[in-house]
């Protein structure tokens, strides 16, 4: 995902996942399990993984646990 901002003071930090957090790898493969067929964008936001998936053919917004890697919230996308 590029993400593109102003620079300067505004500009928003991009978070970064801890040491103890699992590998984003390792959280794909948890989302696959639960019922995701593709996951189009993960990234760490806000002390957690976050993204977008197809899951039973619905386009879905997700936050995961970053150290167990369960799904913590999930909704239809609505963009």
């Amino acid at each position: 995902m590029l993400t593109v901002g102003l620079a300067g003071p505004a500009m928003a930090k991009k978070d970064k996942p801890g040491a103890d957090w699992i590998p984003a790898e390792q959280v794909k493969q948890k989302l696959m399990d639960a019922g995701y067929s593709s996951i189009t964008e993960l990234e760490a936001d806000d002390g957690h993984w976050e993204g977008e998936g197809l899951k039973n053919g619905v386009k879905m917004e997700f936050h995961v646990d970053p150290k167990t890697g369960a799904i913590t919230k999930e909704k239809p996308d609505k963009d």
